[in-house]
């Protein structure tokens, strides 16, 4: 926890990276990329050479209305404090190419060796509810392991990993949803096609992130613990725990008939409702914990305890941003923007430094979001309306 906070003007310290730490950047940057593309032609060829350009184009615009759905959800979720775009984007694509394509392999592989010990119908139905689950969530919350171990003061908690493991588990769903629209397609035309979307893309959207979001959870608590037992233990447990709720989703996929049926009324759509009430309450308790650790600032004169108040509700931002804009216009309304995602930034911080040591590093960067936060209350309380 840093020591006592001081008032007065801030000046700003940012220094520029330097040049090592810059190219160092360009180049995981560079090799992030290129892995990427060559996993994107992979995927695409397979997909191409399996199913036909055309089939795979038609199954790609069906695949893309559930993204529509629970894309959105998880930027919901993290409205309060927003993750750096390239990280979301680097969420998806681990899951749309680097997780579904070696899932693929690794499944088609469990497949090839129980097919030598039993009948190929067997040994689907056993890697889909034993091996896929275990394969499958490991590639997926691997990413938010790697998130969490390498971009640690990016990773805030609870919420960043639910929405790291939603997002990722959100691509890897497209690219399934893809082979398996294209292989309806192909084996029964439109008809079957309508079904497996009513099924995958309508019904059970949320599928892999609900199952994801177990070792989202876990991280998160680990990312927030002072012990090392939880920090070992919790991200095993939500593995674990995903990886049953997805063998058993896919058990009642493989029973089919009335038992998917039962299994989706009784099971899925309580654990759904549930899941979504944790949603919310993870939103909630995240603008509450803003508002906490905000207070200390407000304390020591760097915020007003109204200002703080707002900060906490995103219902009270929003009408802040409404007041920036008629007293001083869009330039107003975007130094509101920024001052409740610097405020957000300040808040977090803190938490960090009161899980953690405050170092060097935290307490400069705090100085400088302090000396932000006053330059753009200037801005929009000040600047007349265009």
């Amino acid at each position: 926890m840093s020591g006592e906070l001081r008032t007065g003007p801030v000046a700003l310290s940012r220094t520029d990276p330097t040049t090592r730490s810059a190219l160092r950047s360009w180049v995981v940057a560079g090799v992030a990329g290129v892995g990427f593309l060559i996993a994107a032609l992979v995927v695409s060829a397979y997909l191409g050479a399996t199913f036909g350009v055309q089939t795979v184009l038609l199954s790609l615009a069906v695949a893309l209305v559930p993204l529509g759905i629970v894309i959105p959800t998880f930027l919901w979720l993290d409205r309060f404090e927003s993750e750096p775009t390239r990280y979301l984007v680097a969420a998806f694509l681990w899951g749309a190419l680097v997780a579904a394509l070696l899932a693929a392999v690794f499944n088609t592989s469990a497949i090839v060796v129980l097919q030598s010990a039993t009948d190929p119908d067997a040994a689907l139905e056993t890697t889909a509810v034993l091996v896929a689950p275990v394969i499958e969530e490991a590639l997926k919350g691997g990413f938010v392991l790697l998130v969490w171990w390498f971009l640690r003061r990016e990773f805030d908690g609870v919420t960043d990993g639910m929405v790291y493991a939603g997002v990722t588990a959100a691509g890897f769903a497209f690219t399934e949803n893809i082979q398996y629209l294209a292989q309806a397609w192909t084996d029964g035309g439109g008809d079957a096609l309508t079904a497996t979307f009513v099924m995958r893309c309508l019904l059970s959207p949320f599928a892999h992130p609900m199952f994801t979001v177990l070792t989202g959870v876990g991280v998160g608590v680990a990312a927030t613990s002072r012990t090392w037992a939880p920090r070992v233990l919790a991200p095993v447990a939500g593995y674990l725990l995903a990886v049953v709720a997805h063998g058993l989703w896919n058990l009642a996929a493989v029973s089919g008939g009335t038992g998917l049926v039962t299994v989706y009324l009784l099971v899925e759509v309580p654990v759904f409702l549930a899941y979504v009430a944790f949603v919310v309450w993870a939103r909630g308790r995240e603008g509450r914990l803003i508002g906490q650790f905000l207070r200390p600032y407000a304390d020591a004169g760097w915020l007003t305890r109204s200002e703080v108040s707002m900060l906490s509700s995103m219902g009270r931002r929003r009408e802040a941003r409404m007041w920036a804009r008629a007293n001083a216009g869009p330039r107003g309304l975007a130094a509101m923007r920024a001052f409740q995602d610097t405020a957000s930034e300040l808040a977090l911080l803190r938490r960090r430094m009161h899980h953690d040591a405050a170092d060097a590093r935290a307490l400069s960067q705090e100085r400088e979001l302090l000396g932000a936060l006053s330059a753009r209350r200037a801005e929009f309380v000040g600047m007349p309306v265009a």
